[in-house]
């Protein structure tokens, strides 16, 4: 299927730069200067990625992907940052308003290229690919069911699951894992969430729990 993606950046030559390389590739690509102007082009050509700037006139990037998260109608759209503000903070606001990846500029054509096609399987997989593995959990006896068989799980694990379960496709970080999971007043291991993530994906599949390395992990459904 040929996707389409919308830029937004108020910088002519890195539309331009981006938009025919991915015109290359067989996208279909819309653009938009500033925040305001993406929401009014996303509502017509409804875009399966956008792709955003952090700093715009109007309307920034943060601010743009919040009405984005607040349009049911933009509901499956995956938004990726595309940021000369690539410090840690940065990039955990970035996903904190809801971003789907943080790619930071300068990025080699290639790499962003190659960085989106990865990103859009979900889109391929939702969209009359593989139907996802349905799992579904039962909170009173602390017990999942995936492909049709019942696993038992800890409850610590059993809460990591729920949480990251309860928003798929979100980006739940780590200091937030731990407040929730563990609570702020109990000291434990920066292994201690690897630990359980691990043990959860030999149980329920690879495939459902994706990282983003040192920030956080994200359910895939």
């Amino acid at each position: 299927m040929s996707h389409r993606i919308l830029l937004v950046d108020d910088e002519p030559d890195i539309i331009e730069f981006v938009r025919y390389n991915l015109l290359k590739e067989g996208y279909e690509v819309f653009t938009a200067a500033d925040g305001a102007e993406a929401l009014r082009v996303a509502a017509e050509c409804r875009p399966h990625l956008i792709l955003l700037d952090r700093m715009m006139p109007v309307m920034d990037g943060a601010e743009t992907c919040r009405a984005i998260r607040r349009d049911p109608a933009l509901r499956g759209t995956i938004v990726v940052f595309l940021s000369a503000l690539g410090e840690e903070e940065q990039q955990l606001t970035g996903f904190g308003v809801g971003a789907d990846d943080y790619l930071t500029k300068p990025i080699r054509m290639k790499l962003l290229v190659s960085r989106l096609r990865a990103i859009l399987k979900r889109v391929n997989e939702t969209d009359g690919g593989t139907p996802p593995t349905g799992i579904s959990i039962d909170r009173e006896r602390y017990t999942v069911r995936c492909d049709g068989k019942e696993i038992a799980l800890p409850r610590k694990e059993f809460a990591l699951l729920d949480l990251l379960s309860s928003a798929p496709g979100k980006l739940v970080s780590r200091d937030e894992i731990y407040a929730k999971i563990w609570g702020s007043e109990v000291v434990v291991g920066d292994r201690t969430i690897d630990v359980h993530i691990r043990k959860l994906r030999q149980k329920i599949g690879e495939h459902h729990i994706t990282t983003v390395k040192g920030v956080g992990y994200r359910f895939e459904p």
